[in-house]
């Protein structure tokens, strides 16, 4: 299911791409490719800002995962106990990387979407 989430974010910002990129082009006046231009960067830095803020979000889980193993080796609950909560950890953790790699793929797609937008105002 990981990897079908990646291929998902993947194809999904690619459409994207792909739909900046075919507007972009067929507008023929300077100024409406300019401002379609200027409004995807406008959603583009957005959403680029909520990908990076997720980052924090990320590093905080981390922080709790540390905290909680920690804690869990230091309360003696009994065996079964232990187990439980070291598979609930491992599967945050899962949770957590999965996140952060769909974060990065988000940020590949933006990044590619800002430099097509920047290169479209740019040139006539």
């Amino acid at each position: 299911m990981t990897f079908l989430s990646y291929a998902y974010r993947i194809v999904s910002n690619f459409v994207f791409l792909g739909l900046v990129y075919f507007s972009l082009n067929f507008l023929e006046k300077y100024e409406q490719r300019a401002i379609v231009a200027i409004l995807v960067l406008v959603y583009a830095a957005m959403h680029a800002a909520s990908a990076l803020r997720s980052f924090y979000f990320f590093q905080r889980i981390e922080r709790l995962e540390g905290e909680t193993r920690r804690l869990a080796g230091v309360a003696a609950e009994g065996p079964n106990a232990s187990a439980s909560r070291k598979q609930i950890v491992g599967e945050v953790t899962e949770l957590r990387h999965a996140g952060e790699i769909k974060a990065y793929i988000d940020l590949l797609f933006l990044a590619l979407v800002i430099l097509l937008c920047i290169a479209k105002i740019v040139t006539n």
